[in-house]
């Protein structure tokens, strides 16, 4: 299964619907969170998750395809998946600003993650071979996920 998320913030249709046609000619299963309230044949999606059902679906899904937000970047570590990243772009109307390329530059390389930075690099990503994130981390790691998590509110 290939869990695409885009955050809590903002939707990311230029991703969504990118995943939802390459979804229609594949028959792993697929499932959104689209951050709104787009419907899309041969997909499961849901607006929004609550954390609970969220997690299931990072658990069980083989790869997750996301924005390249820290949050799901951080997630995806936490528990060992690997994850696709598509950066959003400011210039698309996408973010307010471009700190996602400068996210998705600063950990391109890294074992576990890759980032797309054109939506057609995906299909190649989804079909090679993605290691798992390095298992050692960095001391301080699980001291920032506690305090995203508490100012998140999760």
């Amino acid at each position: 299964m290939i869990f695409v998320t885009v955050g809590t913030q903002l939707p990311f249709p230029r991703l969504i619907n990118y995943m939802a046609r390459w979804a229609q000619s594949h028959s792993e299963r697929v499932v959104l969170q689209t951050g709104d309230g787009s419907g899309f044949n041969g997909c499961e999606a849901y607006r929004s998750l609550p954390s609970d059902q969220f997690g299931t679906f990072m658990t069980e899904a083989r790869v997750i395809v996301s924005h390249a937000g820290i949050g799901s970047i951080l997630a995806t570590k936490a528990i060992n998946k690997p994850i696709i990243v598509v950066p959003r772009r400011a210039k698309l109307s996408e973010h307010r600003n471009d700190h996602q390329l400068a996210t998705a530059a600063a950990l391109d390389g890294r074992a576990g993650l890759r980032v797309a930075w054109e939506l057609e690099q995906i299909p190649a990503f989804l079909d090679g071979v993605i290691e798992p994130p390095e298992a050692e981390l960095h001391p301080q790691f699980n001291q920032l996920v506690d305090r995203i998590s508490t100012f998140v509110g999760a």
